[in-house]
C-alpha cells in the first residue's frame, strides 16, 4: 500500500469514527429523552377545579366524552441520570389506584383500592398507606352538576374521568387531607389477574379459621378459603383481596397477604422466563405518569429491599366509627365512616415526612401494619 493510499484511508477511517460518534450520540440523546417522558398523562391540578356545564355522570355510569385543560402540572424532581444508582434520590409519593372496572378499558370505573405509595429511596424503604374508599370527602369541581361537593372519595376518579381521574382524585386526597402526590399508577382488574396466571399461580398460607367471605346473597363456594396453604390462580387471588363481608381494614390486610405472596412469586427464577407474558398484561392493563427511568429507578431500589422494608399501613383502626348520610346523586343514606379528618390530617403530614408508621409519638393510637416477612 501506498503512503497515499494510507493517508487517504486513514481520512476516510477518521470521517467514519466521526460520524459514528455522531449517530452514537444522537441515539444516545433520543433514548436519554425517552427516558425522561412519562408513559402516560402527567398529574394536572387546574388553579380551580370546573367540569364543563354539559358534564354529567353517576358513580356507576362514568362519562368518556369530556376533558379538563389543565394549567398547571407536577413533576418529581429526578436529576440523576438514568438507569444508574438508585441511592440518593429524593422521595417520592406515588398514588396507586385499583379500578373497579372488569374489561380493558382502565379508565372507567371506580377507585377500589387507593393507596399511597412513598418510596424512600435513602432509607431504602417503600411504606403504602390505604385511604378506605367509604370516606365522606368534599371533591372540586362536582358542585354545578351534582348540587352537592360531597362524594364517597372512591367516585373521585370516575367524575375526573376519562382522563383526569387520576388527577381529580390526588387534588381531593390534597384537599382533604393534605396528601401531595408526585405520580400515580392505575391498574384494572384484569392486569392483576393476567400478571397472577403468567406467574404460574400464587401459594397463600391462609390463616388459621380459613376466610369466608360468603354473604346472604352469595353463597358461592369460590368465596370459600380454608385455613393452610392454598395455591390459587389468578381469579382466586383476586376474589381473595376483594372480599366484602369483612371490614375495610380486615379486607385491607388480606390484600396484603396477597401482595406479599405476588412479590414472592416475582422474585422466583422461574419469574423470568414469565417476563413477556408479564410484560404483556402491563401493557394491556396499566397506566402511569411514570418516566422509564424512575420505572429503572423503582426497579433497582427493589433488588436492593428487604422484605421487611416494605411496609402496608393503614390509618388506626380506633380512629373510624361507622355512620350514615344522604346522598342526593343516589337519592339515599349511605354508609360512610366518621372519623376526624384533622386527625388523618396529622397522619398524612407524619406519613409523608417519613416518621410515621415507624415512629408513632407518645400517646397517639398504633396503626395496622404488616410487612412481607
Amino acid at each position: 500500500m501506498t503512503r497515499a493510499q494510507k493517508i487517504t484511508l486513514g481520512f476516510l477511517s477518521a470521517i467514519t469514527c466521526s460520524l459514528l460518534l455522531v449517530v452514537l450520540n444522537a441515539a444516545s440523546q433520543v433514548s436519554l429523552a425517552w427516558s425522561q417522558q412519562p408513559l402516560g398523562p402527567t398529574l394536572a391540578y387546574p388553579t380551580e377545579w370546573k367540569l364543563p356545564a354539559t358534564w354529567t355522570a353517576s358513580p356507576g355510569a362514568p362519562q368518556r366524552t369530556n376533558t379538563l385543560a389543565p394549567t398547571l402540572t407536577f413533576e418529581s424532581d429526578t436529576p440523576a441520570p438514568p438507569f444508574l444508582a438508585c441511592y440518593g434520590l429524593p422521595a417520592m409519593t406515588v398514588l396507586a389506584i385499583g379500578t373497579d372496572a372488569r374489561s380493558d378499558e382502565y379508565r372507567v370505573g371506580r377507585a377500589d383500592v387507593m393507596r399511597a405509595v412513598r418510596v424512600d429511596f435513602l432509607a431504602r424503604r417503600v411504606t403504602a398507606l390505604e385511604f378506605p374508599r367509604d370516606l365522606w370527602v368534599k371533591i372540586p369541581g362536582i358542585e354545578q352538576n351534582l348540587q352537592t361537593d360531597h362524594q364517597k372519595l372512591n367516585t373521585a376518579y370516575t367524575y375526573g374521568n376519562p382522563d383526569y381521574g387520576p388527577s381529580l382524585l390526588a387534588h381531593t386526597l390534597d384537599l382533604n387531607f393534605g396528601l401531595k402526590v408526585d405520580h400515580y399508577i392505575v391498574a384494572n382488574m384484569n392486569v392483576f389477574v393476567d400478571v397472577v396466571d403468567a406467574l404460574g399461580g400464587l401459594d397463600i398460607t391462609i390463616p388459621e379459621g380459613g376466610i369466608d367471605g360468603r354473604t346472604s346473597s352469595d353463597r358461592s363456594a369460590r368465596l370459600v378459603f380454608p385455613e393452610g396453604p392454598q395455591h390459587l390462580s389468578g381469579e382466586q387471588a383476586l376474589t381473595l383481596a376483594r372480599i366484602r363481608n369483612v371490614s375495610v381494614f380486615k379486607r385491607a390486610e388480606h390484600q396484603n397477604m396477597v401482595m406479599c405472596a405476588l412479590r414472592k412469586k416475582i422474585e422466583s427464577p422461574e419469574a423470568v422466563l414469565r417476563l413477556p407474558a408479564i410484560i404483556d398484561s402491563f401493557m394491556k392493563n396499566i397506566r402511569t405518569d411514570l418516566t422509564p427511568e424512575q420505572i429503572s429507578q423503582l426497579a433497582c431500589l427493589g433488588t436492593q429491599m428487604p422484605r421487611r422494608d416494605i411496609l402496608f399501613t393503614s390509618f388506626p383502626l380506633g380512629l373510624f366509627h361507622t355512620s350514615e348520610t344522604y346522598d342526593p346523586v343516589l337519592k339515599q343514606d349511605v354508609f360512610v365512616w366518621d372519623v376526624n379528618f384533622d386527625t388523618l390530617r396529622y397522619y398524612v403530614s407524619e406519613f409523608q415526612a417519613g416518621t410515621w408508621p415507624s415512629y408513632s409519638p407518645s400517646g397517639t393510637p398504633e396503626p395496622e401494619t404488616s410487612s412481607c416477612e
